[in-house]
C-alpha cells in the first residue's frame, strides 16, 4: 500500500508534541531509540526524523511529502512552501533583544547594529521594510551569548518564555512575528498521496477542534432555561433534557476552552447549578 511520508523533528519539544498529534489521531507508531525512520501500523503513513532546519529542502524536493515545522522555519528558509493547517502547539516569538541596560525607542535604533541570529533571512527581510540595515553575524547554536562575548549589540531569536533572555542579561524589544507549529506539505506530492494527506488533515481537525473545547453538564431551572441558552456559544443548539425533580432540566453543550471562566461565571449568574465539566477527545463536525 502507499505510504505517505512525514517529516518531524529529530528531538526536543516539537518531536514529543508531534507524536502525541499523530497518537491523538489514533495512529500507531514504534519509536525504537535514535531510529531514523518509522512505520504506522495502522495507517499509511512513514515518519522521518529529521533536523529542523533541514525539512524544508526535504519538502522542496519531494523525499518528503508533509511535516510538522515550526513556521519559523518555513518563512526563514521555505516561504515557497505550504501550509495547510495550524496546529497550536510550539507557539513562540522570534524578536530582537539587547542588554538591559542599553536604550532602545525605535526600530531605526539597530540600523548599523551587530546582530546575531541563526534566522538571517527573516531578519533582512524585516529589517528592509525599515530602511533599516543591520550587520548580521550568523550564529548557529546559543546566540543569547553574543552580546556578551562582544560579538554582537542585540541578537533575533525564538522567545518562549523569555527565561533565557532574562538569564543572559537581555531584554525583549521587537517582535518580529509569531509562530506556532504547522502542518506542511511538498509542492510534489503526488494525488494519491494528496488524498493520504486529506484523510490524516480530517483526523487532525478533530482532535484540534477537542483541545480548544469543553463539554459542559449544568442543571437549571425551566424558567432561566432561555436565558441560559442565549450565554451559550459553541454547537449548533444545546441539548436540554427534563429532570426528575418537575420544573428542572439539564443543559449539554460545548463552549470553547478560551472563554470557559468567564461563561462559567455567566451562567452561575443566572441560575445554573451542578456544572460538571467533560474533556473531549474528538470531535468530528
Amino acid at each position: 500500500m502507499k505510504k505517505i511520508k512525514i517529516a518531524v523533528q529529530k528531538s526536543g519539544r516539537l518531536n514529543q508534541d508531534s507524536l502525541k498529534l499523530l497518537k491523538d489521531c489514533g495512529i500507531s507508531i514504534d519509536n525504537g531509540k535514535d531510529q531514523l525512520k518509522a512505520i504506522a501500523s495502522n495507517f499509511p503513513l512513514e515518519v522521518l526524523y529529521l533536523r529542523n532546519g533541514d525539512i524544508p529542502q526535504y519538502l522542496r524536493d519531494g523525499v518528503v511529502d508533509i511535516a510538522i515545522i515550526g513556521e519559523n522555519v518555513l518563512i526563514e528558509k521555505g516561504t515557497d512552501i505550504g501550509i495547510v493547517e495550524k496546529l497550536g502547539f510550539s507557539k513562540c516569538r522570534v524578536s530582537i533583544a539587547i542588554p538591559k541596560e542599553n536604550t532602545f525607542n525605535s526600530i531605526q535604533d539597530l540600523d548599523g547594529m551587530r546582530i546575531a541570529t541563526s534566522y538571517p533571512n527573516t531578519v533582512l527581510n524585516y529589517f528592509e521594510k525599515f530602511n533599516v540595515k543591520p550587520e548580521v553575524h550568523i550564529i548557529n547554536g546559543s546566540v543569547e551569548i553574543a552580546p556578551n562575548i562582544g560579538l554582537a549589540d542585540a541578537i533575533c531569536d525564538i522567545v518562549s518564555s523569555g527565561s533565557t533572555l532574562f538569564k543572559n542579561n537581555l531584554k525583549e524589544v521587537e517582535v518580529m512575528l509569531k509562530s506556532e507549529a504547522v502542518l506542511a506539505v511538498s509542492p510534489k506530492i503526488s494525488i494519491e498521496n494528496q488524498k493520504i494527506l486529506d484523510k490524516l488533515q480530517f483526523r487532525i481537525q478533530a482532535v484540534l477542534r477537542a483541545r480548544k473545547s469543553k463539554y459542559i453538564l449544568m442543571n437549571a431551572p425551566n424558567n432561566k432555561i432561555e436565558t441560559i441558552i442565549k450565554l451559550l456559544p459553541g454547537m449548533r443548539s444545546p441539548t436540554v433534557l427534563p429532570l426528575a425533580e418537575e420544573g428542572w432540566s439539564s443543559i449539554h453543550t460545548v463552549i470553547e476552552k478560551n472563554s470557559f471562566w468567564e461563561v462559567i461565571d455567566e451562567l452561575k449568574a443566572n441560575g445554573a447549578e451542578g456544572l460538571l465539566v467533560i474533556p473531549i477527545e474528538k470531535m468530528v463536525l
